[in-house]
């Protein structure tokens, strides 16, 4: 059966470009008889807020939407996040990151091959490991891309793709070879959280039987490292869909930092709902 998902982070309120990709994932579930699941992504304990997530689930009943129960709030099973992580630990993937923000940002800026090559900085000898975890220095696990593709083979790694069935920034369209590589040795656990987002994500859509993700084309990049991590923990690639960001009159796309006219002021300034999916071409 056709499933597919919404899956915002409580980190603001929801805008119009959330109201455009919710109601592109509910339509498609809805024409295709199909299964439409309401995921919060709050594993950011800095940055995400109940009141955030309260009032997702009234902008999305205000727009009409309707959804499976229980909703999945990824923040009451970071249990589940850290089996994986342990998993791809014990099978040799992962290494740990000592570096800081700035340390990678002016590894970027010095690199002369570019920037994946600038994060894929490789584990720490191991007499300045040992001495980092003696000092209680905080790490991330990083997914070692080397290791991978020894774990996978290189017919397998070669073989990495993904359908896409809308269209990348760039036009991409049909079955696109996966290239994990240009993302370099992604974090999968961070110290605040245990996990990262493209942990949380392939699992929770393996376990929930999403089959088709349907995104803004912002997260075309992503799918290439959610593939890889399909293929490392033997769960099955979804179709994707990514579609077109909403652009204001500025030409600039929606976003939460830009204090973008959230759906909660449109709704106190009394625009009907059913006006605005018209608007946005439902």
């Amino acid at each position: 059966m056709f499933a597919t998902r919404f899956a915002p982070s409580p980190t603001g309120r929801l805008h119009k470009g959330h109201a455009f990709s919710a109601l592109t994932a509910w339509r498609a579930a809805r024409d295709a008889g199909g299964r439409f699941i309401l995921r919060i992504e709050d594993i950011d304990p800095t940055r995400c807020r109940p009141e955030f997530d309260a009032g997702i689930l009234e902008d999305l009943a205000w727009l009409g939407l309707d959804w499976e129960e229980p909703v999945r709030r990824q923040s009451e099973h970071l249990t589940d996040y850290a089996g994986v992580v342990d998993v791809l630990n014990r099978r040799g993937l992962l290494y740990r990151c000592f570096r800081t923000r700035k340390d990678i940002l002016d590894a970027i800026g010095d690199a002369p091959h570019g920037a994946a090559e600038a994060v894929r900085p490789g584990p720490h000898p191991a007499d300045e490991e040992a001495a980092l975890l003696a000092e209680q220095r905080p790490f991330a696990w990083r997914l070692s891309l080397d290791r991978a593709r020894e774990v996978l083979g290189g017919r397998a790694w070669e073989a990495l793709a993904f359908v896409e069935d809308g269209q990348g920034p760039g036009g991409e369209r049909g079955l696109i070879r996966a290239r994990p590589e240009t993302a370099g040795d992604v974090v999968v656990a961070r110290k605040d959280a245990g996990t990262a987002y493209h942990v949380a994500v392939t699992h929770d859509d393996d376990l929930q039987g999403v089959n088709h993700v349907i995104r803004g084309e912002d997260l075309f990049e992503a799918t290439h490292v959610q593939v890889l991590l399909q293929a490392l923990m033997g769960w099955p690639t979804p179709v994707y869909r990514h579609h077109r960001l909403l652009t204001g009159a500025d030409g600039r796309r929606f976003a939460k930092r830009d204090n973008s006219v959230t759906l909660a002021r449109l709704r106190a300034e009394g625009v009907n709902p059913v006006t605005l999916r018209a608007e946005l071409g439902f």
